[in-house]
């Protein structure tokens, strides 16, 4: 069978479906769906140009919560607060972003999600706006907040257009580069901060966002399809919009996304995510902190430059995580005579979870602490320790958005909200945390965290589908 008509179990199938069954005993495939999405006419460099369209806000969305940490001081100083308020309003900016799809899906679809997407990106501009010019400490927190409450629904809707335009074996690939957009705002806006910050004011930071942002709307208004209308598996969307408004209206109760965590397979993935997101904001968040006194720094630029270790291995991780992911698919379809697991691509991730993110975290954290092996190993290590964390990413990220295919925005909320949760933790926690036991034993912490989730992506790789059956089967039972 031709790797692009391979068939996927969907959670439809999963209750008659076995994965240790011999695949000429499989059932037939009646009883599995097509997953591959209809081409939609769309030629192959319209499809890139969208890849960078919602890549691209993903990089905006993340560029201001992180493009101020260099900057904290000086915030601080202006507002007349401590660097760890000015931290804890980062966390108030990271959970807004992992509600906010619980609020902007709905709007989708009573809308449409194309005009519910470019929306969002105007009201970022707003808000951006409004945190430029803010003049006290409650203006500042209030406008990032609600700039935040934009956030993971570029990500969501993101995600799931390219779920729409890409087959199975290359979307790995194309999550990889979307990737690139978030990681990079994660990891590059620091440095750019720095820059702007020991050069001009940190309010320049916010006015740098509205432009970004503006060209994003433009990038989306030109290129962007409206899919929902193009593609005809969505007309249940199209017939939902047109039910009774109270019908839509319950679209806002956030307990569709969360009745989804029953599933154990679900749970376990988003939670490893979290974990993932824990190390990667306790890592960015303390770099100043913990490089200026460790090296006698005091520039705001020359601690933003050594975000680019992390930020390289972030997008090396991202892209090279995508291949991995695919060929790990295409693999497995051979194997399987053309029969393809969602879980499949987790095996790519396992490895780095495991061996590369741990070790090079541990480098990272006690050469700092023991002040040992001068600026070199800690940049070296920090690269391959962002490596390592995004080629886990990869495949979880894809994964979520392959499990329920008729279900993709919610699960991959589902996982943001997690994610996001579990990052705003890291950002209020870590430098209190560093304060009190050091670095060296802060990053172990984070690394035995990393460590559990790598035992939840081995499982979930080996039982996934057997977890989704289980639920399944239960819920049959109880109807």
């Amino acid at each position: 069978m031709a790797e692009s008509e391979a068939k996927v179990i969907t959670p439809t199938a999963a209750a008659s479906i076995s994965p240790k069954r011999d695949a000429a005993n499989r059932v037939s495939t009646s009883n599995i769906d097509n997953e591959d999405p209809p081409s939609f006419g769309l030629p192959a460099w319209r499809k890139y140009l969208i890849l960078f369209s919602v890549s691209w806000m993903t990089f905006v969305i993340t560029f201001s919560s992180t493009a101020l940490l260099p900057a904290m001081p000086e915030i601080s100083s202006e507002f007349s607060i401590s660097n760890e308020s000015v931290a804890v309003t980062n966390s108030g900016v990271l959970l807004a972003m992992g509600f906010s799809s619980f609020l902007w899906i709905p709007i989708g679809l009573l809308i449409g999600r194309q005009r519910a997407y470019n929306l969002a990106i105007f009201f970022l501009c707003a808000c951006s706006c409004g945190t430029a010019v803010a003049t006290n400490m409650a203006i500042f927190t209030a406008m990032r907040v609600l700039g935040g409450f934009t956030g993971t629904y570029f990500m969501v809707a993101g995600q799931t257009i390219l779920a729409d335009i890409f087959e199975p074996v290359v979307r790995g690939r194309a999550v990889g580069f979307f990737m690139v957009g978030s990681v990079s705002g994660a990891a590059f806006a620091p440095c750019l901060g720095g820059i702007i910050v020991t050069f001009t004011h940190w309010r320049i930071i916010f006015w740098v966002q509205v432009a970004m942002a503006l060209l994003g709307l433009t990038s989306s208004l030109v290129f962007i399809p409206n899919i929902d209308k193009m593609n005809k598996s969505t007309q249940a969307n199209s017939e939902e919009i047109e039910k009774p408004k109270k019908s839509i209206l319950s679209r806002f109760n956030p307990v569709r996304v969360f009745t989804l965590l029953i599933y154990p397979n679900i749970f376990l993935a988003d939670l490893t995510c979290g974990l993932l997101s824990w190390f990667q904001y306790s890592l960015l968040t303390s770099v100043r902190d913990v490089f200026n006194p460790r090296f006698n720094l005091t520039s705001a630029l020359v601690s933003g430059l050594f975000y680019i270790a992390p930020g390289a291995g972030f997008l090396f991780g991202s892209v090279i995580g995508g291949k991995l992911s695919d060929r790990t698919v295409k693999k497995h379809i051979e194997l399987r005579n053309g029969l393809r697991l969602p879980q499949d691509r987790l095996n790519s991730g396992i490895s780095m979870i495991m061996v590369v993110l741990p070790i090079s975290a541990l480098i990272y954290a006690w050469t700092l602490e023991e002040g040992v092996g001068g600026m070199a190993v800690p940049i070296i290590s920090a690269f391959f320790a962002g490596f390592g964390l995004m080629g886990t990413f990869n495949s979880l990220n894809t994964y979520t958005a392959e499990v329920i295919p008729a279900s993709k925005a919610e699960v991959i909320s589902s996982k943001y909200l997690v994610q996001y949760c579990f990052g705003a933790g890291a950002t209020g926690a870590i430098m209190p945390l560093i304060s009190a036991i050091g670095v060296g034993w802060t990053f172990t912490i984070s690394v035995c965290m990393c460590f559990i989730g790598g035992g939840f992506t081995f499982l979930v790789s080996r039982k996934g589908l057997d977890m989704q059956k289980c639920v399944i089967q239960k819920i049959g039972k109880r109807s």
